[in-house]
């Protein structure tokens, strides 16, 4: 098994200088497209809610991921607690909309290094951070004290995709295989169920740095586990608000005619899309005629790298409860 390329780094004292650069945008938070401009290093919250140190509501070796990534013992995932985005059918709404709670699961960066190598020494195959787009720097600073102390696995970045170029350039080297979400094919969509701005421009543009690092070939070690590479995540919303046949097409048409696209099911109405009347749109999971033509449109796309969950058990599979920060995904049996 080759050697994650943060190690390389690490060695020629190239991934602390990264760290710095990447922390030097925290003192006017330009981290991700918002740009609030807040002092986060001086504990100045941003709209993110968060400041300084890291929040890490859970980290688990979980077997829910795509199958090259959980393996047979599990990718270990860290839970960032907060999100720059306000997605009203969050799945992970009980960390990521949740502020006042969070702030009791704040951080060091000694301690998420801890975590890292904790997971590492429990046997999981890569270290994955769930919505790590807020605390990118400190995620970086940490990496740098793990690889000190003898980290060696592969970084998953598994993120909405509304993400600042700049910093995913400073994170070329550091992240091994990006994950990222592409929510929608159109800004009104993001503005209207995820409250922000220029989503699909940001997102999109995010993308094509992430592909700039990794182009289209996923580097797979003997056992099949996913070493390196692009995966992007479409997951299928009701009414097609997601723009599923849009958003494949760019991806074919700029990015690359053979992409790898993960083709998620899991969707099920839960945060403010289950009560709230003026996302009736989204108050349903998909039905099984959304999910087929969905699967027909990477049918004619003639796009066959990847992964599709399975219509029938998505839904139940993929419901976490944050409740238990030990085990939030209940269904763990299931995939082991």
């Amino acid at each position: 098994m080759s050697e994650p390329n943060f190690l390389q780094l690490h060695r020629a004292g190239e991934l602390e200088r990264r760290v710095m650069k990447l922390e030097k945008l925290l003192e006017r938070c330009t981290v991700c497209p918002k740009d609030c401009g807040n002092n986060r290093l001086l504990n100045e919250i941003a709209a993110c809610y968060s400041g300084r140190l890291p929040i890490v509501s859970s980290y688990t070796a979980h077997f829910g991921e795509e199958p090259c990534l959980s393996g047979s013992r599990g990718a270990g995932n860290i839970f960032f607690g907060n999100c720059n985005l306000r997605c009203v059918y969050c799945q992970n709404y009980q960390i990521s909309q949740t502020w006042k709670t969070q702030r009791k699961n704040e951080t060091t960066h000694e301690q998420l290094a801890e975590m890292m190598l904790e997971l590492q020494a429990r046997g999981c195959h890569n270290i994955g951070f769930v919505s790590p787009t807020h605390f990118a720097p400190q995620m970086a600073r940490a990496i740098f004290i793990a690889a000190e102390k003898g980290l060696r696995l592969p970084i998953v970045y598994n993120t909405n995709a509304y993400d600042s170029v700049e910093v995913l350039r400073l994170l070329d080297g550091i992240v091994d295989v990006y994950l990222p979400d592409l929510k929608y094919a159109e800004n009104d969509a993001g503005f209207t169920f995820s409250k922000v701005r220029g989503y699909t421009d940001y997102a999109r543009a995010a993308i094509k740095e992430m592909f700039r690092q990794t182009g289209d070939k996923l580097v797979f070690d003997e056992n099949g586990l996913l070493q390196k590479g692009l995966l992007i995540r479409l997951l299928v919303l009701p009414n097609d608000i997601a723009g599923i046949a849009e958003n494949l097409r760019w991806v074919k048409e700029e990015l690359s005619p053979r992409p790898a696209i993960s083709l998620m099911a899991q969707y099920y109405a839960t945060n403010k899309a289950a009560t709230d009347e003026k996302y009736i749109l989204l108050s349903r999971r998909i039905s099984e005629r959304e999910w087929f033509e969905a699967i027909s449109i990477l049918e004619d796309l003639q796009i066959e790298e990847g992964f599709m969950q399975e219509y029938e058990s998505a839904s139940h599979y993929y419901r976490p409860n944050f409740t238990d920060a030990d085990e939030p995904f209940k269904d763990i049996r299931d995939f082991q």
